[in-house]
Parts: C-alpha cells; structure tokens; sequence
C-alpha cells in the first residue's frame, strides 16, 4: 500500500515553509507508514510553479524543495497502463456527464494503476474516479 502526493499537499508544504523531512514525517503522520511517491504528473504541475514564481527567490526556493522532494520521494512515469485506466476511466465518466480535470485524471489513474491512493488537500475531483482511494488533509 502506498500513497501518490497529490500537487497540492506539496505546494501548501512549501508555501508555508516546511522543509521537506517535515513534509514527509507530516504524511506519515496522518496517512500512516505507507511508502510515499509522486507521480510524474504531480511532478510536472510542481515544476510548472517553479516557472510561475513571481520573484528569483521564490523560483530558488521552489526549485531547491522540488529537487529535494524528487531526491527522497520515487516519481512513478506515466505508462502505457496508467494511460489506457484513464482513458477508461474518462470515457465511462464523461459518458455519465462527470468531467474529471485532466491532471487530476492522470494522477488518480497512476494511483489506481499501482494500488496506491491519492492525499491532496483539494479531494473534490479525485473522489469523482471510481475505485480510487483519497485522504484529504
């Protein structure tokens, strides 16, 4: 059993100061001793923000606690299994009229692909994908 960092809970932890080693020992805390990983879709929202930083230092720092984070945490790719469970997924819940967000579609079937589940500060549209577990902080 394993846990798929969801972008948010990442970004609240840098946002308000929280070294990685903290991050971590906080999920540990609430999710349990479960293995915790990102995947490289989580990854890619996290680097987005580095590029968005409105001063050098915050792009520093967001760059620095990325690096660190990817140092300690497995990232798990995007394979062709995650993509055809999303596609799945997508086209059965679209065909009900629910629209899951693209990269919360992606990150929850990487989740589901690997019998993780996903702890996000934000489960609205993780708990639209059938099957998948969500912790919310």
């Amino acid at each position: 059993m394993g846990l798929i960092l969801d972008s948010s809970v990442v970004i609240a932890a840098e946002r308000r100061g929280t070294s990685v080693a903290g991050l971590i020992r906080f999920v540990f805390a609430t999710a349990g001793d479960q293995d915790a990983a990102l995947s490289s879709v989580g990854l890619t929202e996290m680097v987005h923000g580095i590029y968005r930083a409105q001063s050098a230092a915050m792009r520093t720092r967001r760059e620095s606690f990325i690096k660190e984070l990817v140092r300690d945490l497995i990232v798990y790719p995007y394979t062709t299994e995650t993509a055809l469970l999303a596609g799945k997924i997508d086209g059965e819940q679209t065909a009900r009229g629910v629209v899951i967000p693209f990269p919360d579609l992606l990150i929850g079937a990487t989740a589901l692909s690997l019998g993780f589940s996903v702890l996000t500060v934000n489960a609205r549209h993780f708990r639209l994908i059938p099957n998948l577990q969500v912790i919310q902080l």
